[in-house]
């Protein structure tokens, strides 16, 4: 069940949801290993185009939009949710030793950024490392997911002694609870924890 499905599911709200899908942003950053001006400017665009329709509430989906989405949010009129705030939020109340456990390169820094601003926020101190596995993510655009599964479950095979593991691609979400199992430790992933933000958000919002 991709993103889009499980929130018409699981929102509590009447709703219409329109998707925007800049297949550009979500390729071009993990390609060359930033996030350009010319990207941050595209995005900017794209969440403005999205305030334009009229939208009550902004949704993006990518981990790797996140620190761009943060500089966006005073320009914008309406509430912008990047879909790991609350994954962030919660992955900093566990313990000291944070693990980003990710298949792009791309996510790591902006997800270690999150942590590391939502640590000072909540004033607790935490030690973040990140594992990439490069090969699941290759695995997953050929869209051999079982392969992506595998590889991502042997890497986690080899982690021990962290307080809490974040999946960083929201297309990591549906091993949660095997890592958790393999790990034994708390694992956050961010589409249900989005969800669960998206709707409460929608009940502030006046009718």
């Amino acid at each position: 069940m991709n993103f889009d499905e499980k929130l018409r599911k699981n929102i509590d709200e009447e709703v219409k949801i329109y998707n925007l899908w800049d297949e550009f942003l979500a390729i071009n950053p993990n390609e060359i290993g930033e996030f350009t001006i010319n990207n941050r400017n595209r995005l900017f665009q794209d969440i403005k185009n999205a305030e334009f329709t009229g939208a009550d509430l902004i949704v993006t989906t990518c981990s790797t939009l996140t620190p761009v989405v943060e500089m966006i949010r005073p320009f914008i009129s309406v509430p912008v949710i990047a879909i790991d705030d609350e994954m962030a939020r919660l992955g900093v109340t566990f313990g000291e030793k944070v693990l980003v456990m990710a298949t792009a390169e791309s996510t790591v820094e902006p997800t270690k950024s999150k942590l590391a601003k939502e640590a000072a926020k909540a004033n607790v101190k935490i030690e973040i490392s990140a594992k990439v596995c490069h090969e699941a993510f290759r695995a997953m655009k050929a869209m051999d997911m079982d392969q992506h599964d595998r590889l991502l479950k042997e890497m986690a095979r080899e982690v021990k002694g962290y307080d809490c593991i974040i999946l960083a691609q929201a297309s990591m979400a549906h091993l949660e609870d095997e890592i958790r199992n393999i790990c034994h430790c708390p694992v956050l992933s961010s589409p249900d924890l989005c969800i669960q933000q998206i709707n409460e958000v929608l009940k502030t919002i006046k009718k």
